[in-house]
């Protein structure tokens, strides 16, 4: 499947340099690797920070096969995760937001996919090596780091459920509810929301045609669980979008 969004990889300019970055008066801080932390521990991990990287949308974070070296923190904006299959084409493996971390899955070597920004966001840069030796010291924080890594593992077998055993409207009802519920997490509303991916991206995350996830949100609006105006996306009845889930029991 086609990107519709163009990639254009970051430039040798836009390298990010060191700079103050301050966690404790970051408005994710409670959804990010510093989660959780004492005042005394916090002032210390924010030592790992080593600078912001702000990107345009359409810009590539890092490549497949690239060199592991820093987790990223996203401060704003909007990301997808995404592999190439052998004929070129892309599969979508996630959609991420603010206080998420991105590039756990290059831990050990080299990076398995891509993160291309959806929206112009900004990203904290996380030396890993600096997060391995700080979190030896700070438990709080080697606590924390096995957490990422265990919500990350659970992601990874949600998708697998998501596309292995879900029908098409189980899919995108579950697409919706996870983002409603991460929304909500960071203060926004649970039924109003923006969707920063084109209805193919979620197709390809969903493993559904482009065709089929437009019927869906069709059919979705006719039944008057949702209102769709192009990428505005208004949850009129989440209960009954929970029954689309319930319905496989």
């Amino acid at each position: 499947m086609h990107l519709v969004t163009a990639i254009r990889p970051i430039a040798a300019a836009a390298a990010p340099k060191k700079f103050a970055v301050t966690c404790s008066s970051c408005n994710l801080r409670e959804m990010c690797l510093p989660a959780g932390l004492c005042a005394e521990d916090l002032e210390r991990v924010e030592n790992v920070v080593y600078a912001r990287r702000r990107l345009k949308r359409g810009e590539v974070l890092f490549q497949a096969g690239a060199e592991f070296g820093a987790v990223y923190a996203i401060r704003s904006g909007f990301f997808k995760s995404s592999l190439l299959d052998a004929d070129g084409r892309e599969q979508v493996t996630g959609f991420f937001m603010g206080g998420e971390l991105l590039g756990m899955d290059g831990i050990g070597g080299s990076h398995h996919g891509s993160a291309i920004a959806l929206e112009d966001s900004e990203v904290c840069v996380l030396p890993y090596a600096l997060i391995e030796e700080m979190s030896r010291e700070i438990p709080a924080l080697q606590r924390q780091l096995h957490a990422v890594l265990a919500r990350e593992i659970a992601r990874d077998h949600g998708v697998m459920m998501l596309l292995g055993s879900m029908r098409a409207e189980e899919r995108l009802a579950t697409f919706l509810l996870n983002l409603s519920r991460r929304f909500v997490r960071r203060g926004y509303s649970a039924t109003e929301f923006h969707l920063r991916m084109t209805r193919e991206e979620i197709g390809s995350y969903l493993g559904l045609k482009l065709e089929t996830v437009s019927r869906l949100f069709s059919a979705f609006q006719k039944d008057g669980l949702i209102e769709v105006q192009q990428k505005y996306v208004r949850i009129r009845d989440i209960a009954g979008v929970e029954r689309v889930l319930a319905a496989r029991h």
